[in-house]
């Protein structure tokens, strides 16, 4: 699939959070807030460390402008769990195992760490509305690309 941009409708998925309990799209979208899907290649991995972490420091700023944080990933739910537990990350970190959402939002990243055939998620952000549409998209040129947080606050 293509890359999905500003106006697109955000595609379901069906994922594991942390506590094994499968959460779709719907689940996350309400009349009058906006979702951030943040798309990171790997828990305990310095970039996504500092990233999924600038988002819990945001959480505050956040609240007030009605925004919430989703953290998407190709790792296992045990992984993410022990992630958001070091790091005390409260909200909510799915897992993609089967790598369907990274394929239908065109952000896989092919031999991710120069391993050859693991395909992983490149770094990316999507805000969507309520209704499901994309208010705002950005994806790294490459996985080690950190997101402009200026950006994603002016989009919210």
């Amino acid at each position: 699939m293509d890359m999905l941009g500003v106006g697109d409708k955000a595609p379901d998925f069906a994922l594991y959070d942390t506590d094994l309990k499968l959460r779709k799209t719907k689940d996350f979208l309400a009349a009058g807030r906006k979702t951030i899907f943040a798309f990171y290649p790997g828990a305990f991995t310095g970039v996504c460390t500092k990233e999924m972490c600038a988002f819990r420091d945001m959480h505050e700023g956040l609240k007030k402008l009605r925004a919430d944080v989703v953290g998407i990933s190709v790792d296992p739910p045990f992984a993410n769990k022990a992630f958001a537990e070091q790091h005390n990350l409260s909200f909510p970190l799915l897992s993609d195992f089967k790598r369907e959402a990274i394929r239908e939002y065109g952000v896989v990243w092919k031999n991710l760490g120069g391993m050859e055939g693991y395909d992983g998620a490149n770094r990316a952000i999507f805000v969507v509305d309520g209704s499901g549409k994309i208010v705002y998209e950005w994806v790294g040129e490459n996985p080690g690309k950190y997101p402009d947080f200026d950006a994603i606050d002016k989009a919210l």
